[in-house]
This record gives structure tokens, sequence and C-alpha cells, in this order.
């Protein structure tokens, strides 16, 4: 049974790569794979492991990166047949032409990287905010301000190290356009660090400073929980997904061609079959379709 190994997996998770795990849940003769087959599909369309010929890849492919994007898991579901395909409730069934009869049902299931919170300090505010992150649902990473890194897509950094390089982590954030920036600090105390940030007053203005939702809070537990209720408010408002975004994918799903032989749809990816023709690439949903195709090119020109 082909199965995609769990390492290969693990490795594009500890690289906060997004994924979509492919299980065959269910096969029905003639088809090449069986129940149980998995494969993973990249963000590149690139697929590792087996889940059926390539016809079905072309399918799986492209219904992956769809996946990856809307960030719910759906069921594929393939037959033979004119090209068309029906969607409801969560699954997708599609007719292939060039798949030798049978039917097979896989599961796509998204697998996104955690948002990432960056927490400055080792305060017992901090700690409470480390404590609390995880069942919150974000990946943490908690440091000091002189070390502090922020990154692109990155969800929140929270300074909260009462005093200590504050400013440098403040700025980083900052720069990387990280879009939910606070400071806990007393007003007072607050506004003097935020008045020493060399940035322009639109910048200044983005750092949550006293961090939290006013709550009342005194304890750092409590603290944290107010920090996590404005976070939260603040990602609702700015329509933010509470997985990392997929910026390949966002391309990805938009580039989609049709096969000129058979009429199906597929990614226009590097990762599907095609070739050059006239200064055009052409791309197809198996290895037939563009053998068809090499041969006599003139019948498909406007089938493109």
């Amino acid at each position: 049974m082909p199965v995609a190994h769990p390492t290969r997996a693990q490795e594009l998770i500890d690289r906060r790569e997004a994924f979509v795990h492919a299980t065959v849940v269910r096969a029905q003769r003639p088809t090449s794979a069986h129940a149980g087959d998995t494969a993973l599909v990249r963000a590149t369309g690139e697929i590792e492991g087996f889940v059926g010929g390539t016809c079905v890849e072309a399918s799986v492919r492209l219904y992956s990166l769809q996946v990856l994007a809307s960030r719910q898991p759906l069921l594929l579901k393939v037959v033979a047949g004119v090209p068309s395909s029906t969607v409801r409730d969560g699954a997708v069934e599609v007719s292939n032409p060039c798949v030798s009869g049978g039917a097979i049902e896989i599961f796509l299931e998204p697998r996104l990287p955690l948002p990432r919170m960056i927490i400055v300090g080792s305060t017992p505010d901090a700690e409470a905010l480390a404590a609390l992150a995880p069942l919150v649902g974000f990946d943490l990473i908690q440091t000091d301000g002189a070390s502090a890194a922020p990154q692109v897509g990155d969800a929140a950094l929270i300074v909260a190290s009462h005093g200590r390089d504050e400013e440098p982590a403040l700025l980083a954030a900052l720069a990387a356009g990280v879009p939910y920036v606070a400071l806990v600090a007393s007003p007072r105390r607050g506004a003097a660090v935020l008045a020493s940030l060399d940035v322009s007053p639109e910048q200044r203005a983005r750092v949550f400073s006293p961090a939290g939702l006013d709550l009342g809070a005194r304890t750092p537990g409590e603290i944290a929980v107010s920090i996590f209720a404005q976070l939260v408010q603040d990602r609702a408002g700015h329509g933010q997904p509470q997985a990392a975004e997929v910026v390949e994918t966002a391309t990805a799903v938009e580039a989609i061609a049709i096969d000129p032989v058979c009429g199906m749809t597929v990614a226009a990816l590097p990762t599907s079959l095609q070739v050059q023709h006239d200064g055009t690439t052409v791309y197809f949903c198996a290895a037939g379709c563009r053998t068809v195709f090499l041969g006599h090119p003139e019948q498909y020109a406007t089938a493109r």
C-alpha cells in the first residue's frame, strides 16, 4: 500500500509549509489505487506519494490547491465520463474521460501552519501569555527583545519584558508588517516608549499600548486573557484567517487551464503535464492527451 512517509509530512510541518494530506477512502476497479493509499500535495502542485494515475492526479492537484485556498477539507470523487464537476456539501464529483472505468474517492485534508506569535520577555505576564498561546491556536516563540526576529506573515508580537529591550522588538515588528503589535505597560510608560520610536505617526498608532482590552485585569493570567481577547477581536476585524496565509496558493489556484484534447480543467503549474507549442504552454490531464496533441496539434489550436 503506497503511503506518504510520515517523516516527510513532519518535515513540511517543521518548515511551516502548507500541504494537503490526500487519502484514498474508496476505490472501485479498475483504478490503480487502493483504499488507504496516501500522498502529500504541496502548494507547488507537487505530489509525493500515490493516490492514482496521472488522470486522477490532475484532479487531485487542482482541488488540493483549492483546499489550501479555502482551508476546508474536501471529498473528491473521480469517475469516468464527459468532463464535468458537481460540488455539494464539502464534496465534488469530477468526470474524467481519460479514466479507464471505475471510480475513486479521495479525502483532501489541508495541513496549514498555525499563525506564529512572538512573546518578548520572561516576566510573569509573558509566562501567562506563553501558557495560553497554544490553547488559542498559535505557534509560540518566546524570546528577549534583542533577539526578536519577526517575519512577514507572523500574526502577533507582544512585548511583555517590562522595560528590557522593548524598542528593538517593536521596531522589528513594525518593519515586518506584523498585524498585531502590543506593549504591556502602564499608559504613561507606554506612551513614553512609543514616543521614543523613530517611526511615522501611522506606524506608532499601530501599537496597542496598554496591551489588552480594558477588562479590569490585575493578575498576569487576567492580563493575558485581556490581550488575547483584543488580539482575537483585531484579527476578526481585519478578516485575518486563523491559519497562516498560503501566498503561493493564492496565485496557484487562479492558474488553471483546459486540456485541449479531453476538455478537463487542470492546474497550470510547472508540476502539471505540459508542452510548449507556438510560444504557448499547453497543459494536459494525462500523458495520453499530450501524446494525442503532439500528433496533431493543429486540430486542438482553438481548444486552448
